[in-house]
């Protein structure tokens, strides 16, 4: 059977493939702000909309807010016209295309909260228009973009398909990694009709370099769960071989070094403190609360979940027993100099990290935590850590560093000296191998 366009989505397809489609991208964050970029370095004109004055005010100004984003990429698009930001959501209907990169948290009770998502959707068909296209990027349980945002959409008489289109395409950032950024990682696309496909892969053809359609939205919602999940069943795994190993008096991180020369069926993934970012500790619950509407249980994920959420307290009972055993003291009293409170390596983001909730732990147990973070000055406001809001971080001083009863390292940054930590900590709780993998060693360095 022979498809044909309709009117609307054969107009739109040509002012995609020309470039003259306008791209609206709805949250200018870690994932919402570099995909504007790299619209607008690919000769698209970009309209970026946030609710955040701060962040349109710094866009329109040709600065950025986001450390692995550099305003050298963001000003010359300014000036060129081809990017600018606004909190108006009535200009929703201005753009051809509009793609969603707001967030998708959890509720207390480890269930979606969706109401980004939806609130974003009734702004949109507020001003929705025959000829546009409208995709989510955010992560989701298989079944939002067509039972949560399709029927919203269509409130109003105009039907997805026909009038105008919805896909769904994940993100897939991964912030702070050199290798892969947005226009080196290929995008799945998935629609619930071919109108909507053949758009969105038009559109992402521009700035990535494989575009994979899948045969539906839901499919493409179902990718994205998957690969979070794979990461983090995989990183339990670690950790709970990190538990094993350690009473065997084993060192778990030269187990996978090991491990990763076979060159195939093994990858390396390796323990820590927590699991971190907006996707990874979040995700596999989006899948887990899903699929219980179709009565099927998720032992592994949860397992899985249990796991990685124990792993701060592992922590804290190490860094208590430790002072314990080499000072005859515990935590009550100390002072505990946390070091990194990003949730990885060399970036500023402190979404979910698990640095804070081992500060919450420490100073739970009567002590005192500071931070120090090359990449963080200050812990502003979060709605799970507000005992945590709106503190500074310490500089790095070697002589102050002496003064705490211990420093705690919770993200390897590059950055970090770790010979003149070593040398001037008291002693020193590793919980990334951060010291190792520098070649520094000590008798005041333990592992947690």
């Amino acid at each position: 059977m022979t498809f044909e366009w309709p009117a609307h989505g054969l107009k739109l397809q040509t002012r995609i493939e020309t470039r003259a489609a306008t791209i609206g991208v709805i949250g200018m964050g870690y994932v919402g702000l570099p995909l504007a970029v790299a619209f607008g370095e690919a000769g698209c004109s970009v309209l970026g909309f946030d609710l955040d004055p701060e962040k349109v005010v710094a866009l329109n100004r040709g600065d950025s807010y986001i450390k692995h984003i550099p305003g050298g990429r963001i000003a010359p698009l300014v000036a060129e016209q081809r990017l600018a930001a606004t909190a108006d959501l009535d200009r929703l209907g201005e753009v051809d295309v509009l793609l969603i990169c707001v967030p998708t948290p959890l509720t207390r009770h480890l269930e979606p909260d969706l109401k980004y998502v939806e609130h974003t959707t009734r702004a949109i068909a507020h001003t929705l228009r025959k000829g546009q296209l409208v995709i989510l990027e955010s992560t989701t349980y298989p079944g939002t973009t067509r039972e949560v945002m399709q029927p919203i959409l269509e409130e109003d008489g105009l039907l997805a398909g026909k009038d105008f289109f919805l896909a769904y395409s994940p993100e897939r950032e991964d912030p702070g990694n050199p290798t892969f950024s947005t226009t080196k990682i290929p995008k799945v696309v998935g629609a619930d009709d071919p109108a909507s496909a053949g758009l969105a892969m038009a559109l992402y053809r521009h700035i990535v370099p494989q575009a994979i359609q899948v045969s539906s939205a839901a499919t493409a919602e179902a990718v994205k769960i998957t690969e979070n999940v794979f990461r983090a069943v995989n990183i339990a795994l670690v950790n709970e071989l990190k538990l094993i190993f350690t009473a065997m008096d084993i060192d778990v991180w030269e187990v996978i070094d090991a491990a990763k020369s076979k060159p195939f069926g093994f990858m390396p993934f390796y323990p820590g403190p927590g699991l971190g970012g907006h996707c990874i500790p979040i995700d596999p619950f989006y899948l887990t609360w899903k699929a219980r509407e179709y009565n099927q249980h998720t032992r592994f994920i949860e397992l899985a979940g249990q796991i990685n959420a124990g792993m701060p307290q592992h922590v804290i009972r190490v860094l208590a027993d430790t002072l314990d055993a080499r000072f005859g003291r515990g935590l009550r009293g100390a002072r505990v100099l946390v070091l990194g409170v990003a949730y990885k390596k060399n970036v500023d983001d402190i979404r979910e990290s698990p640095s804070l909730r081992l500060m919450e732990l420490i100073e739970a147990r009567g002590a005192t935590a500071d931070f120090h973070d090359p990449h963080v000055a200050q812990i502003n406001g979060t709605r799970e850590h507000p005992t945590l809001n709106y503190r500074y971080g310490v500089a790095w001083d070697e002589t102050a560093i002496a003064d705490y009863d211990a420093v705690l390292i919770a993200t390897d940054h590059d950055a970090l000296d770790y010979a003149a930590l070593a040398a001037s900590a008291k002693l020193v709780i590793d919980t990334r191998n951060a010291c190792g993998k520098a070649g520094v060693t000590g008798e005041n360095i333990a592992r947690a």
